[in-house]
């Protein structure tokens, strides 16, 4: 699985199959789109304005502290 987020567009992707496929997008939402690949099988998901629908600090480590020597 592979988590990548753009800031500048506000885009989260959700890559749940990391195996090289054609794919379908299906629009379920205004926002939310699915890769659809072999077998009808879910490979992508793909949030628009993401900011507004998924808490980013949960799920992507985006704060971390160093420790001075």
């Amino acid at each position: 699985m592979n988590i990548v987020y753009n800031d500048k567009t506000d885009l989260l992707y959700i890559r749940l199959d990391d195996n090289k496929q054609d794919v379908v997008n299906k629009r379920v939402s205004e926002d939310i789109v699915l890769d659809i690949g072999e077998k009808e099988r879910i490979v992508g998901i793909e949030i628009l304005e993401a900011s507004k629908h998924v808490s980013l600090d949960r799920i992507l480590p985006v704060k971390y502290t160093v420790a001075k020597a």
